[in-house]
């Protein structure tokens, strides 16, 4: 229980206290944790000698309190929640709380490198359906490894920026255009933010998940199927992926997903030692994708084939380094059934069936749609976690 009036009993109570960044007006970027629908301002709780953090939240990033490790993720966690659930600590801290709707949130990480992977067998079975209808849906080392593929870091932006329709190359009878991508779609994901890094070459085992990762944010790797169509073979995803990657605004800590591991699907033929992880454990994450205000998805997460821990190993495995602010995505979250699929190719079928979307049937983005993607996870006790939205607004492409 918190003092804080409100916010006990949502998914914002002291089961889940995000960390994020924001700024009031034109002020400096500050550091905080919601609680409810306010935010408690950590900048200053450092400053008032409440919270101690070797002066981490003095930075316009969460990056320097993430690098401090595991130890003191915990420590600092435990002191927030006395300072919330302790009525003696009431007259100090309630003057650091500010209303959501009087701040602006920021990015919350500087991230260093991204990396998007594809680990649901659903979402991947029905894209190769769609693109290679003549041949097997998976490839043959789909179920070996987790794929996955280098972005742009750059180009991954908090939510609420506006995504600009790219422009590129696409195929048509002809031959190749130049021109707006005419496919724009969402690919609805979960993204892993590391805290700490690690050395180059030594690889980080699948044991090991928890000592690096400091928490998950929701993600929209927004895609332009035409472009990707025309040139992903055979070196894969470049510009139809690299002009943006939305992430939340809110990073969810680790520990607050606690209660959400659940076993993850059974993987078969068996992986290689390396990509063991035991317990097998997925996170039992609830999507939801609604476009234009209109909810049309519920992608489940507890259904990708290849877990968070298995991603980051594989993703070391060759002696790769990590470094603070690293951002790892999951890949498109898609469940069994056509109601649970994280992208409008799958939802259209490749445009070929169109979605009721209000009065109008559609299939692919237009200039001026809204994409919002929420998620919940179960938390003690019966709770909810919410790991807040990650939402995007078209604008139309450049011109010249």
């Amino acid at each position: 229980m918190t003092w804080v009036e409100g916010a006990d009993g949502t998914p914002y109570g002291l089961q889940n206290l995000p960390y994020g960044v924001f700024r009031r007006g034109d002020g400096a970027a500050r550091i905080g944790v919601r609680i409810g629908d306010l935010v408690l301002d950590l900048t200053a709780a450092e400053e008032a000698g409440l919270v101690l953090a070797g002066g981490a939240f003095g930075a316009a990033t969460l990056n320097e309190f993430m690098a401090l490790g595991r130890a003191q993720w915990t420590t600092v966690r435990r002191r927030i929640r006395e300072l919330l659930a302790e009525p003696e600590h009431r007259a100090a801290v309630e003057p650091l709380l500010v209303p959501l709707a009087q701040v602006r949130m920021t990015m919350p990480f500087a991230v260093g490198d991204y990396v998007d992977f594809y680990s649901s067998a659903h979402h991947a079975t029905n894209v190769g359906r769609i693109f290679r209808p003549d041949q097997a849906p998976l490839l043959p080392n789909w179920k070996h490894l987790p794929i996955g593929y280098h972005g742009r870091a750059g180009t991954v932006v908090v939510s609420g920026t506006p995504i600009t329709r790219p422009r590129g190359q696409r195929a048509t009878s002809q031959g190749p255009v130049f021109g707006p991508s005419v496919r724009l779609d969402i690919e609805a994901e979960v993204g892993f933010v590391v805290g700490v890094g690690s050395e180059l070459g030594q690889p980080v085992p699948v044991g090991s998940f928890a000592d690096h990762v400091f928490g998950v944010v929701l993600v929209n790797d927004w895609s332009a199927r035409d472009i990707q169509a025309w040139e992903y073979q055979p070196l894969g995803p470049f510009l139809g992926k690299s002009f943006a990657t939305s992430v939340s605004a809110w990073v969810v800590p680790l520990e607050a997903l606690a209660e959400a591991w659940v076993p993850a699907p059974e993987q078969d033929p068996a992986v290689l030692d390396y990509l063991r992880d035991t317990p097998h454990l997925g996170l039992d994450l609830r999507l939801s994708v609604q476009w234009n205000g209109e909810r049309v998805t519920e992608p489940p997460f507890a259904s990708m084939y290849w877990t968070p821990a298995q991603q980051l190993a594989h993703l070391t495995v060759n002696g790769a380094s990590l470094r603070t602010g690293d951002l790892y995505a999951s890949g498109t979250v898609s469940g069994p059934e056509r109601s649970q699929v994280g992208s409008f190719l799958e939802l259209s079928w490749g445009g070929t069936e169109p979605i009721a979307l209000g009065a109008a049937k559609r299939t692919f983005l237009d200039d001026g749609d809204t994409v919002t993607i929420t998620a919940t996870a179960p938390g003690p006790d019966g709770s909810t976690i919410g790991l807040g939205e990650v939402t995007g607004t078209i604008t139309p492409p450049i011109t010249g």
